[in-house]
């Protein structure tokens, strides 16, 4: 799995996800889709949620489901949830972590590598 900027000004991200690639932003419709599954208030305390940077399973699904529908994508969370995990787990993680640092305005994607499965 790879992550860049699919167009940077928009704070969208490509991803390849169970071999095929996707376009994930976090629109405002799907902040709002996050503050509802988060229980916040307002983008602040999502925000606050977010940096804590402890993230559960749940939580990757519901970030990466959020992002694949601003970008375009129908995939449900339960889609989302049947992703393969084997050997991919950081690589979400990284990807969650991309697509928050394009939304917030970070300057570059972190190199998301797909690992070997041993």
């Amino acid at each position: 799995m790879t992550a860049r900027w699919a167009n940077r000004h928009r704070g969208e991200i490509e991803a390849e996800l169970d071999g095929r690639r996707h376009v994930l932003c976090l629109t405002l419709g799907a902040l709002a889709e996050l503050e509802t599954a988060f229980g916040a208030d307002d983008l602040a305390m999502l925000g606050r949620r977010l940096a804590e940077g402890r993230l559960s399973a749940r939580d990757i699904v519901r970030i990466l489901g959020a992002g694949l529908r601003g970008g375009g994508s129908t995939l449900s969370d339960d889609e989302v949830a049947s992703l393969p995990v084997a050997g991919n787990l950081d690589t979400y993680a990284r990807c969650v972590a991309n697509l928050l640092a394009a939304a917030f305005g970070a300057a570059k994607p972190q190199p998301v590598e797909a690992t070997a499965n041993p």
